[in-house]
């Protein structure tokens, strides 16, 4: 057993690539050995700016020998009547490159053959190695891949070195152009020479004396914990993004981390924007106090050990404060007309060139929120229906400001700034930030009434509007996030507990497309249609995404409820109901009793008739079953569909003996109605909550 090291080095890395790479070239290098069989006892990748490496340990020093077994023609072809090798086994064996007379029998289930045991030799690790690294290097997730000078070797950055070595040895091989070697470089600036590897092991510790932190975990942890400590120092807590800590992670060797402040006068300007400055342009982590109000500090890591730190400082205070100063101009200039003014201007910018402008789309939100602000209302939901209308009149007002103009990301955010500003409601300033959530897959929904309004009226216009154009989404293709917004539609009306009607919705949008001069949408039955089915799928992909069973959801879906709050409580129900002992006959039973009611050629009364209910199985069936719909009536108005389901799950015995004691296709046509028509009503009873027949238990 022995250590293998490699290492590739380069000028630096892209950083919002590095660490994605150090995983690929490290989930590929293990694959390659394991189908190659070779065992290890650990595997580690490093990633720095301009190297990734990896260190084995334990491995084997060759492949384990294998036999393999050559079957050949059958027997009755290999030997003719006096037993003597056919042309078919000479042919055979001369392939293997043995005599004939080496063969063997192997013995099947078809047959007997004539066959051949050979051993393989298993091949040294150091002879795979190179072809193993040169493929995990070949495959990595490279978008753009360049060449340096006159070389053919592509590589995402020019390569400077290549190391391959076992304990202390080097493995010869050519990777990526470059001659393996012993040799790696230190730290650009402190150690920037070449450096001999003496053995395999020494690597990470040779680095770190040459002013690099070559894991890139550890150089993180370093980070975090450096960040903290400055924050504690000025009791604040810092911001720290995972995406953004991974790119400074990325941009470093040896990180220090340095607090650096600026003029608190620009706190009055809205904090989104100037985090938003730091962090994208500047790579900076910002403080806040333990309410979440940003502080005039930010902390930015170096990658130089600076013998007087406060210059670097000074530089950084000086670069950002440009930067600043833009945001606080955008934001003052802004103010010097209230946000309502700024929707004139959205009376020229065009929403999407068949659905008209943004103004328009803003007029159809007020309308449509007004109406689910009315429907609310009525639920017992605390909310004024002419704020919702004034909310949606400026919910894209903000989209004309200069401040949005230059940080996108800030629309709403910027919009309920200038709402407070202008003495808006308050209600109505806090939903123009409210109506963009959720903006991602588990993210938080919208808190206020009118900012759930505004959140389903935005989004529903959307969809409507794209599928009455034929834009819906393709394959992988959706411009417009319509899959994001469908499922927080679902998300919204489900967890805000809110018992409204997609129906309803979907057509009171539709009606939003039309005016004086006519309707938008050419098809709106198609468009209906179309939309309900679409936001139907997404059951599916959200509740997946839980770890319901895709049986589950087909089984509520199979009886198509409209309202998502009640699809939610039936899939909770069938999830507690496949949990009972009964469940998995029931679900067949279900399915037995589906097939027997499809068959039928007669139509199947709803009714029974008691009289003709002549055997005792179907009697007990019957009676069981006029109990359960007792119980289960007030069950359903109260909508408490996990007790219906364990009320019916009483249903199993009598219903498996009525299968084992019972002929339900019985000669008498009216007994055999009679019959279909008690079983019927046993699947009517289900159906209630969704189709039990659909689970796979």
């Amino acid at each position: 057993m022995s250590t293998i090291l490699f290492e590739l080095g380069c000028e630096e890395l892209p950083p919002k690539s590095l660490k994605p790479l150090r995983d690929a070239l490290q989930a590929s290098i293990t694959e390659q050995l394991t189908a190659a069989d070779i065992t290890f006892d650990s595997i580690k990748a490093f990633a720095a700016p301009r190297r990734l490496a990896i260190q084995i340990q334990g491995i084997s020093d060759k492949q384990p020998d294998r036999t393999e077994q050559k079957r050949g023609p059958a027997i009755k072809a290999a030997f003719d009547a006096e037993g003597n090798p056919t042309r078919a086994a000479m042919g055979f064996a001369k392939g293997l490159g043995i005599e004939a007379s080496e063969l063997t029998t192997i013995n099947t289930d078809k047959g007997d053959y004539v066959g051949f045991e050979q051993t393989i030799r298993g091949q040294a690790t150091t002879e795979l190695l190179p072809a193993i690294f040169q493929t995990a290097l070949d495959n990595l997730p490279i978008a753009k891949r360049m060449r340096s000078g006159a070389s053919r070797n592509e590589f995402v950055r020019p390569v400077q070195w290549a190391v391959l070595m076992q304990d202390d040895t080097v493995i010869d091989a050519t990777i990526q152009g470059h001659q393996t070697g012993t040799q790696t470089r230190g730290h650009r600036f402190h150690s920037p020479d070449y450096h001999n590897i003496a053995h395999a092991n020494d690597y990470e510790k040779l680095l770190d004396g040459l002013k690099v932190v070559a894991d890139f975990d550890k150089r993180q942890m370093l980070i975090k914990n450096q960040v903290k400590a400055l924050a504690d120092e000025v009791n604040s807590d810092a911001i720290v993004p995972q995406d953004l800590l991974d790119e400074v992670t990325a941009l470093v060797d040896f990180p220090i981390a340095l607090r650096a402040s600026f003029e608190a006068r620009f706190l009055q300007v809205p904090q989104e924007a100037l985090i938003s400055t730091m962090q994208a342009d500047q790579k900076y982590f910002c403080l806040t106090d333990k309410t979440g109000k940003l502080q005039p500090y930010f902390i930015f890591i170096t990658n130089i050990e600076s013998k007087d730190p406060n210059q670097i400082i000074e530089g950084n205070e000086k670069v950002v404060r440009p930067r600043l100063a833009d945001a606080e101009f955008f934001f003052l200039q802004d103010q010097k007309q209230p946000l309502f003014a700024l929707t004139e201007s959205l009376k020229n910018r065009v929403f999407q060139d068949k659905l008209g402008t943004i103004w328009e789309k803003s007029e159809r939100i007020a309308k449509l929120a007004a109406f689910i602000a009315t429907l609310m209302q009525q639920q017992g939901h605390d909310i004024n229906v002419d704020e919702t209308v004034r909310a949606g009149i400026l919910s894209k007002a903000d989209l004309a400001s200069s401040l949005v103009g230059e940080y996108p990301e800030l629309q709403g955010i910027a919009g309920t700034y200038y709402a407070r500003l202008n003495d808006e409601p308050e209600a109505v300033a806090a939903s123009l930030e409210e109506q963009y959530l959720p903006k991602f897959s588990g993210d938080v929904l919208p808190q206020t009434p009118i900012g759930i309004c505004l959140a389903l009226a935005d989004r529903l216009d959307t969809l409507v509007g794209i599928f009455a154009i034929d834009q819906a989404p393709t394959g992988s293709k959706d411009p417009f996030s319509l899959r994001r917004s469908a499922i927080g539609i679902l998300r919204i009306l489900i967890e805000k507990q809110l018992p409204i009607n997609l129906v309803a919705l979907v057509e009171q949008a539709i009606k939003g497309y039309s005016d004086a001069e006519g309707s938008k949408i050419a098809k709106m039955g198609d468009t209906f249609t179309q939309v309900m089915a679409f936001l139907n799928s997404r059951y599916r992909a959200m509740y997946t995404e839980q770890g319901v069973s895709v049986d589950t959801i087909q089984a509520v879906q199979a009886i198509n409820p409209h309202m998502p709050l009640d699809f939610d409580q039936r899939i909770r129900a069938v999830q507690a109901f496949s949990e009972l002992s009964q469940a998995s006959m029931l679900a067949d039973s279900n399915k037995r009793v589906a097939n027997i009611l499809a068959k039928s050629e007669v139509s199947v009364a709803d009714t029974v008739d008691e009289t003709l209910l002549s055997e005792p199985a179907e009697q007990n069936l019957y009676a069981n079953v006029q109990q359960a719909q007792t119980v289960v009536q007030p069950l359903l108005e109260q909508a408490d569909y996990t007790q219906v389901l364990q009320t019916l799950a009483s249903l199993d015995e009598p219903l498996t003996q009525f299968f084992d004691q019972v002929m339900v296709n019985s000669e008498d046509a009216a007994l055999k109605n009679n019959r279909l028509a008690l079983l019927k009503q046993v699947r009517a009873l289900f159906l209630t909550v969704a189709d039990i027949s659909e689970l796979q238990l």
